[in-house]
């Protein structure tokens, strides 16, 4: 009787002692990512924000640490888009009338930075921040540069603007929808070129 006790005894602690295999698993299939129109964190701008630099490749350059060619300007504004509607013209439809100050862009007021000393149109503008708006006209853009500063919209006092600019208007075959201003390098500084629908116009900066 004894002995009994102690084989059974001993079957049940190496049962007790024996690995138990593993249960198996169910394959969870996650499905591949996907993009969804609307951001559901924030309300998406339709005239985005954006900023353009001379020289055009200074963002690569402070990404690698270089600084091969110091940060001359930029340009701060927000990209309208032409969505069907006439850009240019006197119509009461048109975004953007002849004679009438637009401000460059959408949103606040649109702001160039130099970070030294450049002329424009005859005119030495000191290192700092300006507003930038224009009077569009057929033929040609009227540009004015503001002192008046973090104006939403455009709120003209004439009494700060500190320079004028007159470039002519060229017409494009190929019409953009979006307003875009980009700096491009020139023989004696850099061009600002600023295009929307079928028209663009270059205003040169010298430094």
């Amino acid at each position: 009787m004894k002995l009994l006790w102690i084989t059974a005894f001993c079957v049940s602690l190496m049962a007790s002692c024996q690995t138990k295999e593993p249960a198996a698993t169910t394959s969870i299939v996650v499905p591949p990512n996907t993009t969804v129109d609307k951001n559901p964190y924030v309300t998406l701008d339709q005239s985005p924000l954006d900023v353009s630099y001379f020289p055009p490749n200074y963002p690569m350059q402070r990404m690698k640490q270089q600084d091969t060619f110091p940060l001359i300007a930029r340009v701060i504004y927000s990209r309208p888009h032409k969505k069907g509607r006439p850009v240019f013209g006197s119509s009461p439809q048109s975004i953007c009338k002849y004679g009438i100050p637009w401000r460059l862009g959408a949103n606040e007021a649109t702001e160039i930075e130099f970070f030294r000393e450049v002329n424009i149109a005859g005119n030495s503008i000191s290192r700092g921040r300006y507003v930038m708006y224009c009077i569009p006209y057929p033929d040609k853009w009227i540009i004015k540069f503001n002192s008046n500063l973090f104006t939403w919209g455009l709120h003209i006092d004439p009494s700060t603007n500190i320079a004028t600019a007159e470039i002519p208007v060229e017409e494009q075959t190929t019409p953009i929808e979006d307003f875009t201003m980009v700096f491009l390098p020139s023989a004696d500084g850099a061009h600002l070129l600023m295009a929307w629908d079928n028209v663009k116009t270059i205003l040169p900066i010298t430094f």
